[in-house]
Formats: C-alpha cells, structure tokens, sequence
C-alpha cells in the first residue's frame, strides 16, 4: 500500500472518530479531540474542514459542531448573510464548559441572521459589570447574552439594572437569586439539579448505598448540584447527612496527591463506594490517582464526573453528567431574537433544560 493511500485511510478513520464525538456529545473542541485522536489540533483542524466539506459538521469558534445542532437543520456556512440583530454576549471563561454555549449559540445567529458579539470576562463581579457596561455601549447593539456573577452580594443590584435596560437581556447558564423579583428579564440554562439527582439514581441503581458528592466551593453550578443531591437521597429514602459531601477544590492542581489520598481515606472510613465529582478535570485526576495506585474504578470506587468536558477521555472512561450547553447557547439565541421580533407583547420566557448522563465504564457494576 501506498503511503498516500494509508495516510487517506488515517485520515478517514480519524474523520469517522470525530463524527461518533460528534454524535455522541453534540460537539467537539479541537483541543480536546487533539488529545483523544492523539493527532496535532492543526490536523483536527483539517478533520472538521473535511468533514464540514461534506456537509457532516459545522465548523464553529474552536471546534464543529452537527448540522441537526440547528433546530430547523440549517446548516449554517462561514459565507455572508443578512444582519438583521446584533447582539452581545459575556461569559466568564473562553477555556472551559462556555465554548460549547458559544457554539451553540454561533449556530443559532448565522442561521437567524444575528451579527454574535463576544466579550470574556471573569468569575468577578466588577468585571462583569465592566463588560457589561462596555458592550452596552456598543453602536447598534440590539440585546445582550450574558452570564454574569448571581452570587455575590452585589449581585442583586447588577440583576435590578438588568432587568431595567432599554434592551432586552437574556441570562444563560444563570438565573436571579432566590426570591429576587425582575419583570423583564429573560434566561435558559441547565437544570444541575436534576442532573446530580440523575447520576444519584443511576449510582443506587448499582447496588450503591454510602456515596459522596464533591463540588467547586465557588462555583454557580454547585448550590444547585447540592439541592439535587439532597432531593435524590431523600427520595430513595436515604439519609443525606450520612453521605459524605465535600468540595473539589484542589483535585486537579499542584500537591493534589495528598489532597487524594486524604479523600480516598474518608472513603474509606465512611465507606463510600461511589462519588460524583464536579468538574470533570478534578474527577479525571482522581481515577488517574486511583489506577496508579491501585484503587480499582468502579470496583472499589464507582466515579461520575459532572460537565462531561473530558470526561470520555479518561482511562476508564467516565461516566458523567452532560449538561445541555450548545443547546443552552441556541435556546439563548432564538429567546432573543424572539423577543427582538415580537417585542414587549411577548412574556418573558424562562428556561430550563435537563442534563444528560452518560453512562461509561467508571460506574458500571463489575462483571460477576
């Protein structure tokens, strides 16, 4: 055989991996496939241009995406269109989780004729504002996308001067705290609590019955991980005080070793045989931990991940919790452009979408 012939054959094996990714996640990012295929992210890169040449994947900021991603299933193209909206759009991070968001919402303005503005921020609320402030400003802007800090204590006025812009306002991936009442604000996002309460289920499906729940201290996501990890126990007639329930924090960075084997020692002293652990990169150190020193996953520990980032990337392969987040992104999209279409005669809409749990090998019972 040749060396063209092989290298084409390569080729369209690493095509057909990225479109069982795609299948399988809605959407892929170049640098996490780069680590999968085991290939550069220029030849990614080349992958996706081939596949979107064929009308297999959509070529977004960072990664593809399915054609069926748009709801009508328009495939949207990099060729010119007729801007009818522009609108704006702050996340926090452009690194993790929100470039999924962003690729579904990319999908949903090309098809909708909506001119997409991005600005990052950062999980600080003065910066939020800056961002905020400073794409308000923007000549022609239309709407706002944003994903600001709903935890703080200054985060009440943000939401009220929100909720009172001349333009309209959609929230993704937040909502206003508890009990704070707004009248024209607009959001989607994913509900996390049903989510953990999935992977509860699924782990005393198992055979599970002393499990542990690990979360970012700081994050948005975790209050609501927590109320649905309460909620699945109580409901299985479980005592959610006995379960053992800590952060995250830490897991995946410098001197994580101590902080692992520390964690693996509270499972074994209250008998915990399965956790869910959120972010992926903090579940993913532990079962690299776990199998460099000999702690069998999901033998001795069952694992589920939240965010399924990386989570397939994993030897084993984790299970985890998907939030709908491309989803999250378009629904953001068509909220705004509905809302731009049919004015203050629309109510204002809110959205919650549930995850998704993917079930792999680090929490599948073992074989008898």
């Amino acid at each position: 055989m040749s060396s063209d012939r092989r290298g084409a054959g390569l080729a369209q094996q690493r095509q057909e991996r990225l479109l069982q990714l795609l299948r399988a996640h809605g959407s892929v990012l170049v640098s996490a496939a780069a680590v999968e295929l085991g290939v550069s992210e220029m030849t990614v890169r080349r992958d996706i241009d081939a596949l979107a040449a064929r009308r297999l994947a959509v070529r977004v900021h960072g990664g593809a995406v399915l054609p069926g991603a748009s709801p009508s299933g328009a495939v949207p193209s990099d060729g010119p269109v007729r801007v009818r909206w522009t609108v704006g759009m702050v996340v926090p991070q452009l690194d993790y989780y929100f470039p999924s968001v962003i690729a579904g919402a990319r999908t949903a303005a090309v098809e909708a004729g909506v001119r997409l503005l991005l600005r990052t921020s950062s999980y600080d609320i003065r910066d939020d504002k800056q961002q905020i402030r400073s794409l308000a400003q923007t000549p022609g802007l239309d709407g706002m996308i944003l994903a600001p800090d709903v935890d703080s204590p200054e985060s009440p006025a943000l939401v009220h001067w929100l909720d009172r812009q001349p333009l309209p306002v959609v929230l993704a991936e937040r909502r206003p705290p508890d009990g704070l009442p707004v009248s024209r604000l607009e959001w989607v996002g994913s509900d996390h609590a049903d989510g953990t309460a999935t992977a509860v289920r699924h782990l005393l499906q198992q055979g599970h019955r002393r499990l542990g729940l690990l979360s970012a201290e700081h994050s948005p996501t975790s209050k609501h991980l927590r109320r649905g990890w309460v909620e699945a126990l109580t409901a299985a007639g479980l005592d959610p005080a006995e379960q053992l329930v800590g952060h995250s924090d830490g897991l995946a960075g410098a001197g994580r070793r101590a902080l692992v084997e520390q964690l693996l020692q509270r499972c074994r002293a209250r008998q915990v045989t399965a956790l869910v652990v959120h972010p992926d990169p903090c579940a993913v150190a532990l079962v690299q931990h776990c199998v460099d020193t000999g702690t069998s996953v999901p033998g001795d520990l069952a694992i589920v991940a939240y965010d399924d980032e990386f989570a397939a990337l994993s030897q084993p392969p984790l299970t985890a919790v998907m939030p709908p987040k491309a989803h999250v992104g378009r629904v953001a999209v068509e909220l705004m452009v509905a809302r731009l279409a049919e004015g203050d005669r629309r109510p204002p809409h809110r959205v919650t979408v549930s995850p998704r749990l993917n079930v792999r090998e680090s929490s599948r019972r073992p074989a008898a």
